[in-house]
């Protein structure tokens, strides 16, 4: 499970940022007062623009960030006072993490299997399950940086659940797969649910919240501003569908910068 209370993200900006921004303000509040819970079995879609604080927020629960404010629990576990615990249960993925170019998946995955404190066996039998699945067989031998980028990721989602983690943190899963692909990891995503895993996904992808999501919680500029089931959501808007919705609450929350 994942509890999200009053999380609060603050940086301070440099005269550089600032000009960059077009902003006079020298703080940028990435994260203001969310709140929320993601259950096992139930996959939870944070769904906003670029730049609305979906990263920064699957940042803070993965303990990459530190909250300014508010608190965050992973498996009862706080990702600040106990973060090894935290990283114990958990796999995070973005497309800005990338596995190393100069090795191939088979060796990736065989090392962060043994920094987990897997046995061989267990390396062994994660390894033909995900790589099977994902059809990385072929390729496991190849260096990341000969496989297609289709392969990179499936390659990099097997790597970041090699130990069988409780809770799965995905931001941006399929942004720049090709519809194959991004089939194969939206309908292994279904499938870690169904196994009863905590997932979080974030996605400015419509279509992609509606097939996936059980929850949504809409963030914009930092805040979120509604959560609940699709017809929830649809409901509060008085819309037809999810992408009405959005741009309905995008209107009325979104405030340019001074």
């Amino acid at each position: 499970m994942i509890e999200v209370n009053n999380l609060t993200k603050v940086y301070k900006l440099s005269k550089n940022e600032m000009a960059k921004r077009k902003t006079k303000k020298n703080i940028k509040c990435a994260a203001s007062g969310i709140t929320f819970t993601a259950k096992p079995g139930e996959i939870y879609g944070l769904l906003g623009p670029n730049g609305a604080g979906k990263t920064t927020t699957l940042r803070c629960i993965a303990t990459l960030l530190t909250p300014t404010e508010g608190e965050v629990k992973v498996c009862g576990h706080d990702t600040v006072k106990e973060g090894e615990a935290v990283r114990e249960d958990i796999c995070f993925l973005t497309n800005e993490i990338k596995l190393d170019p100069f090795f191939s998946p088979r060796y990736l995955f065989d090392f962060f299997g043994h920094l987990h404190g897997l046995s061989e066996e267990a390396i062994e039998a994660r390894r033909k399950e995900l790589f099977g699945y994902f059809g990385i067989d072929a390729f496991e031998d190849k260096k990341i940086e000969e496989l297609s980028t289709g392969m990179k990721q499936k390659a990099a989602i097997a790597v970041s659940l090699v130990q069988d983690p409780k809770v799965v943190i995905f931001d941006e899963p399929t942004s720049g797969l090709d519809v194959i692909t991004a089939k194969s990891v939206t309908d292994f995503l279904a499938k870690l649910k169904k196994d009863g895993k905590t997932i979080i996904v974030s996605t400015h992808i419509m279509s992609e919240a509606e097939k996936l999501c059980d929850k949504i919680g809409v963030i914009i500029d930092g805040k979120l501003v509604t959560e609940g089931t699709i017809s929830d959501i649809v409901g509060k808007c008085g819309t037809n569908d999810l992408e009405d919705a959005f741009f309905v609450l995008y209107r009325d929350n979104h405030k340019e910068e001074e």
